[in-house]
């Protein structure tokens, strides 16, 4: 088989990328696999391949290349086709909607999947006949803005399935969306196992991971583990990632006397080792539309603390198990749990251990089956469906006196039988 994924900037560093490389490099063990960049900015992707993936891109914006298409004047015109509501519809032009269509025009792919609203719409509306159409939704239904819903509402009709990474999501676009004959399947992103030991429980590390950003809500974490600090002095927290709380997080740091404490440590690729130095892992999102960051600490063998937010932490955790779950927003009962581990080394490396083996079902391999089922599905629909409709032509043919030729009627009655 033959599986096309259509992305954004495959030359980038994120959660959708990182995700959508781990599970081509696992189709690839079995199928032909090809990921389709629009836009690259760099030389070589952040991500490794692996054998049998192939990395081509639609649109070069590099300076220095002499295949750079920034000068364009198509490219400085917006799109038409990628949604205006879309998050990076500024990145979008006339020269991408003209690439991206030129490409699915002409694609052999059997199964075309995009990994972002805005692309699936390209793919909804502009693949030839033939492949499957999936869209896979790496974020949530309810975080997109009144126009962009309108706009997926109008092309998502025309995909053979919508892939969410949760249930709740697959339950969001059931019920507001309605897609009457499109699938709507929760598929969970997939992480692999780290290539490291797994950590001991040992190390007297809390670790966070993500984006320095609102939604994770890293000042409640820090607030929290001043009340950590007070008890448990011998503790410390590192938050890795960059973004735009970063100065606002410092300044709460200074302000709560946690300079020695909580050490905000940039970002860091590969995080696996980081993870590893750690005994707890620590989440205070008020929004999550999957956990990757859960998943990774679960890998390396690390109970996971984290706020029952929507839409992931409750379906990856099990609570008491392999994690806890906290209420949204509460320092004090986040403190709580994290010292309930701090203070029971038992616990905490019979959580770990259940972590590490509850993430399994996380392994590309695990996530990789699972799709090739729906592909499976969606390809024998597609040809039951196609084989239906020549019967039916051939038939509607016959009966109107048309001239048909005997091959193509018993082809036709063949395909009916087998169908």
């Amino acid at each position: 088989m033959h599986i096309s994924f259509l992305i954004h900037n495959a030359y980038g560093i994120g959660g959708t990328i990182r995700t959508t490389f781990n599970l081509a490099r696992s189709l690839a063990e079995r199928h032909d696999v090809e990921i389709v960049s629009v836009l690259r900015h760099r030389d070589a992707p952040a991500f490794g391949l692996g054998p049998g993936v192939t990395l081509r891109h639609l649109v070069d914006i590099r300076e220095n290349s002499p295949g750079y298409d920034g000068a364009d004047p198509a490219h400085h015109r917006p799109a038409r086709v990628f949604p205006a509501a879309e998050g990076r519809f500024a990145q979008y032009s006339e020269l991408t909607d003209h690439r991206i269509a030129q490409h699915l025009r002409r694609t052999e792919a059997d199964v075309v999947l995009g990994t972002r609203p805005g692309l699936n719409v390209h793919i909804a509306r502009q693949t030839r006949r033939g492949p499957v159409r999936i869209g896979q939704e790496h974020l949530t239904l309810d975080t997109h803005s009144r126009p962009l819903k309108l706009a997926l509402r109008g092309a998502y009709p025309r995909l053979d399935a919508v892939t969410t990474v949760t249930e709740a999501d697959a339950r969001a676009y059931r019920r507001t969306l309605r897609l009457p004959g499109v699938r709507v399947e929760a598929v969970p992103n997939s992480v692999p196992a780290p290539g490291l030991q797994p950590a001991d429980g040992s190390g007297k590390w809390v670790v966070a991971a993500g984006r320095l950003a609102r939604a994770k809500r890293y000042d409640i974490l820090i607030r929290a583990f001043a009340e950590v600090a007070a008890q448990r002095p011998d503790w410390r927290l590192r938050i890795y990632g960059g973004g735009t709380e970063k100065g606002a997080l410092r300044a709460l740091i200074e302000e709560l006397g946690l300079y020695n404490h909580v050490f905000l440590m940039g970002p860091a690729n590969p995080l696996e080792p980081e993870w590893a130095k750690g005994s707890i892992a620590a989440v205070s999102s008020s929004l999550e539309s999957f956990g990757m960051t859960i998943v990774e600490a679960m890998r390396s063998g690390l109970p996971v603390v984290a706020t029952d937010c929507p839409h992931g932490p409750g379906e990856i955790i099990d609570d008491g198990v392999d994690g806890k779950l906290v209420p949204v927003g509460d320092p004090q009962a986040l403190a709580a749990s994290l010292l309930d581990l701090i203070n029971d080394d038992d616990a905490r490396r019979r959580m770990g251990r259940a972590a590490l083996a509850a993430s399994g079902r996380f392994d590309p391999a695990m996530v990789a089956g699972r799709y090739e089922t729906l592909f499976d599905d969606l390809v024998a629909r597609r040809r039951s469906s196609h084989l239906r409709g020549t019967w039916h032509r051939t038939r509607g043919a016959l009966l109107s006196g048309a001239y048909v030729t005997k091959d193509a009627a018993r082809a036709a009655m063949r395909g009916v039988r087998t169908a």
